[in-house]
């Protein structure tokens, strides 16, 4: 009976809204073609269409309809609404990302990048699979997925703030290739000896805000950290719709009443002021800076900023000068349908932070509560890795994932350079895929230059070296760690359960973006490696990644 009514009611709200569009068409004296009617959503066609310039198209499913039309997604009903002459209004932002190719160890010996602790895309794709629609192969940003998860790392026993590990087996998805594994591990904090937070949150409260998963989500979300901080701790709430402004001056967690009582009076309406949101809140950051505590403005929105200083260029420009005053930024995504991942994504970059994606409470609670430390309190800042491989050892190699954190080799020894940061407790994985060398080639084929590896390479049972730089986070000056990398490549079967469960995440993600280097990938060979490699999983987390994986196959419809 419940199922009639609800069948019922959505009937009649889509030949109401047919007949209000055919009427106002009729009173403005538009056009006299009826108005397109309601089209069911396939699984492989996206209900949200992702923004791109116009030299670039979408990269998943079935492209959303290109006509000059308003295109209204209906969150909650299967179906897109197309109406009227107009733009597209419900778009959603991601930037093109163009998969790392593989490259000649005697040409480019040197693999340079930033390390990447954020975790929106996992968190986004979920959101995707969950909803019965396949990702945008530009929302999938495989060094995210696979460091969604913890792994079992060495503790750091030195002075440095984390320890590495490498390892190296047969490649899965390429049997005649080589799967190398970097995993880094930082210094675990206890809650109890977290320095005191001085928070300041900037909360998106224009009217784009005001869907369920939304605004009132982020309130939920807010007040399970607020249960969960100190005395010492204090939180400052400033907000921005069509204007700025402070809701909540530097209050002390001791009075989590007076706190919650600011949120929940948060209501949503306007258009966005985000460059005056950001601006006011890093104020006030400054105006309270604890010496001894961790400063930090957490930037909640779903991205959509329109009013102020809203190009990127200006916005990341911005960022990039309060970052210096040792106030840090974490990027808090929420919602659907007009989210500006891309935006999100390079503001956390620029401002020393991190960026998650909020799609349900236990989302919160993981990145808030059960990884505060993480999240809140940074152990190294400008984190850089750089790996000269031995082309006596490897032909060919390729870095999967981190498309967007490459750098040049030359910036590795700048100082001046930008890098990610590491948070306390928190793990990097990285994967690269390696063809190991014949013993044939000894030099390159150049015109201007003579190539060729040393004999004392030839000799070595080195396959590269592996250099870290960072700095400590009040410094400016980077310290260096240096070592050797050694082939002692083992079979897959003795592989540790660490890189298993990271070979099987990549090779998820090079499914979900039809990666061409995928090679003999299945979703089948993902779930029955995830199984065998889950291991302790306290959370759950682990369980649910097989059970998004069941999902997106059965959404392909492949094996």
């Amino acid at each position: 009976m419940k199922k009639f009514f609800k069948g019922y009611l959505s009937a009649l709200i889509v030949l109401s809204i047919g007949l209000i569009g055919a009427c106002g068409t009729a009173a403005k004296g538009g056009s006299q073609n009826p108005s397109p009617k309601l089209q069911p959503q396939s699984v492989n066609q996206p209900m949200i269409k992702t923004e791109y310039k116009k030299t670039k198209e979408l990269t998943a499913g079935k492209p959303a309809p290109t006509m000059d039309s308003k295109v209204m997604v209906k969150d909650n009903m299967n179906f897109v609404e197309e109406q009227g002459e107009g733009v597209v209004h419900n778009t959603e932002d991601y930037n093109h990302i163009v998969e790392n190719e593989f490259l000649d160890a005697l040409k480019v010996p040197l693999s340079t990048f930033s390390i990447d602790v954020d975790t929106a895309a996992y968190a986004n794709v979920r959101r995707f699979l969950m909803s019965g629609q396949m990702p945008y192969a530009d929302a999938v940003r495989i060094e995210e997925l696979i460091n969604y998860f913890t792994y079992d790392y060495p503790e750091p026993t030195g002075d440095d703030p984390f320890s590495f590990t490498t390892e190296l087996t047969e490649c899965p998805w390429n049997p005649k290739h080589k799967l190398l594994l970097v995993g880094l591990q930082a210094k675990k904090v206890s809650f109890e000896k977290l320095p005191p937070n001085n928070l300041t949150f900037l909360l998106d409260v224009s009217g784009s805000m005001s869907d369920p998963n939304k605004l009132p989500l982020l309130i939920s979300a807010m007040k399970l950290l607020v249960n969960t901080l100190r005395p010492e701790d204090k939180i400052a709430i400033v907000v921005y719709a069509g204007a700025a402004g402070v809701v909540l001056e530097p209050t002390s967690c001791s009075e989590k009443d007076k706190i919650v009582k600011a949120m929940e009076k948060l209501q949503a309406g306007g258009s966005t002021a985000g460059g005056a949101g950001i601006q006011l809140a890093y104020k006030l950051a400054k105006e309270n800076f604890n010496k001894q505590g961790n400063n930090r403005v957490i930037l909640c929105t779903d991205g959509d900023f329109n009013v102020g200083a809203s190009s990127e260029g200006e916005l990341v420009k911005m960022i990039e000068e309060k970052r210096k005053d040792g106030i840090y930024l974490t990027v808090l995504g929420f919602g659907m349908g007009n989210y500006k991942d891309s935006k999100m994504e390079q503001l956390a970059d620029k401002g020393n932070g991190n960026y998650a994606y909020i799609d349900n409470l236990m989302e919160a609670k993981k990145v808030l509560v059960t990884q505060m430390g993480g999240t809140l309190l940074t152990i190294a800042k400008d984190v850089k890795i750089q790996i000269e491989f031995n082309p006596a050892l490897v032909k060919e190699y390729r870095l999967i994932g981190y498309e967007n954190r490459i750098m040049a080799a030359k910036d590795f020894d700048d100082d001046t350079k930008d890098a990610g940061e590491l948070g306390a407790g928190h793990t990097v994985t990285v994967l690269y895929e390696i063809v190991m060398a014949d013993g044939k080639a000894s030099s390159a084929d150049l015109k201007y230059q003579n190539v060729t590896v040393k004999e004392d390479a030839k000799a070595s049972k080195e396959i590269g070296q592996i250099k870290f730089r960072y700095k400590k986070p009040n410094s400016d000056t980077s310290k260096l760690i240096v070592s050797p990398m050694y082939d002692k490549s083992i079979m897959w079967k003795d592989a540790s359960m660490n890189l298993k469960w990271a070979s099987a995440v990549a090779e998820w993600g090079m499914l979900l973006r039809d990666s061409k280097f995928k090679g003999d990938a299945s979703y089948t060979h993902v779930i029955e490696t995830a199984k065998a490699a889950i291991g302790k999983d306290e959370f759950g987390y682990r369980k649910e990644f097989i059970q998004l994986v069941e999902l997106s196959k059965g959404l392909t419809g492949k094996k």
